[in-house]
């Protein structure tokens, strides 16, 4: 029988992990807001900008509730979702879309529902944690193939085959990596798919940066009937929530059989609006595409000239590796000092050995701002 009573330390074992995390220099708290943006992924400015402010003031005007108060197949179902829902479809190319209240339960809501048991699940090894979760919660086998590595993956699936795998097989990648700022080969990915089941696409970090009027890395894929995108309105799309896109069967199939959608609340009917109002600035000011492109390539030809040991990914997320838990902490704290808001990430969000600063370039910095970040870096690089 266990032992009762008042000298029971029922919290010993959280704090033995604590200060483990804590030996290690990967102990993690809550910090505000500090300095320039260059941490955020409001890619092109939209979380405050004017016309989204408008366009919650006048959905709240027009009696669009802030909570949908129910599951969508009770009384969450509102207009405005679906509204939101199939201009979206329009706007990506997709047959259909489904909203869900974010980009991690979209994907994990995703990866437990649409691949089946006898399928296979071959997943990118940097693919996002909430497709390792979703993999480890799901029915199908589960692999994953070295990251980027079309070889590999192919490879993967020969070897499931020859060990009598029938089923589809499901490659799940990001089209822009979170962590290292690189672009999946999608279109050597869309091949496999297309001899062996799906492509499932997270453009979290794509969606209103790249392709046509933002549509993604991905755009030129959408439609077909073998895949899957997910599109997150909390990133460049400056409001919360997610987008899983894809053909109509398999988004009916979402309804009537995905748990995280048929048990959850609904998203919140005035992140439709903003997400419709979203759209429609990505259609109507292409200059803030234009401007962020210019700032990646003024922060890569600034990091080449003052830091050219350093490698660059060539997109708007710049890791820049470190090495050491401490040593990337103490210079994140030193550019913060600087007013620069930079963060560090450690494992287990990035693997063992290669803690990093997380460069995010936004429109809330100047081009000015971003010259003056890299500036610092190189003041800064040599005292690791």
């Amino acid at each position: 029988m266990k032992k009762k009573g008042r000298g029971l330390d029922r919290l010993a074992v959280y704090r033995r992990d604590l200060a483990v995390l804590e030996g290690e220099a990967r102990l993690r708290s809550l910090s505000g807001r500090r300095g320039i943006d260059f941490s955020s992924n409001d890619y092109i400015g939209l979380a405050q900008a004017p016309r989204m402010v408008s366009a919650t003031r006048r959905a709240l005007e027009h009696g669009v509730p802030v909570g949908a108060a129910g599951s969508r197949l009770l009384r969450g179902e509102t207009e405005m979702q679906a509204r939101f829902e199939a201009e979206a479809a329009r706007f990506f190319g997709a047959e259909a879309c489904l909203g869900f209240g974010g980009g991690y339960v979209a994907n994990f809501a995703v990866i437990t529902t649409l691949p089946q048991r006898g399928d296979l699940l071959l997943m990118d090894a940097l693919a996002h944690a909430s497709t390792h979760e979703g993999a480890r919660a799901g029915r199908a086998e589960v692999a994953t193939f070295r990251h980027g590595d079309v070889g590999h993956a192919e490879d993967v699936i020969t070897g499931w085959r020859a060990r009598g795998g029938r089923g589809a097989v499901w490659i799940a990648v990001e089209s822009l990596y979170s962590m290292d700022g690189d672009r999946a080969p999608l279109d050597d990915l869309m091949v496999l798919a297309d001899a062996h089941g799906f492509l499932l696409v997270d453009e979290a970090h794509a969606t209103g940066v790249y392709g046509p009027q933002g549509r993604g890395l991905a755009h030129h894929l959408e439609g077909r009937e073998n895949v899957v995108t997910l599109h997150t309105l909390g990133k460049a799309l400056g409001g919360s929530g997610a987008l899983i896109c894809g053909a109509r069967v398999l988004v009916d199939f979402l309804i009537n059989r995905c748990r995280p959608f048929i048990f959850a609340t609904a998203p919140s009917p005035l992140m439709a609006a903003v997400g419709l109002e979203s759209l429609a600035i990505l259609r109507d000011e292409p200059w803030r595409q234009a401007t962020l492109a210019g700032h990646v390539a003024a922060f890569g030809a600034e990091m080449g000239r003052r830091l050219p040991q350093v490698s660059l990914s060539g997109s708007q997320i710049v890791p820049l590796i470190v090495g050491p838990n401490a040593g990337t902490m103490d210079l994140a704290a030193a550019v913060q000092a600087r007013g620069f808001d930079v963060r560090g990430i450690r494992p287990p969000t990035v693997p063992e050995g290669t803690a990093r600063l997380r460069v995010s370039l936004t429109l809330n910095a100047t081009r000015a701002e971003v010259i003056r970040l890299a500036e610092t870096l190189e003041e800064l690089w040599p005292d690791l």
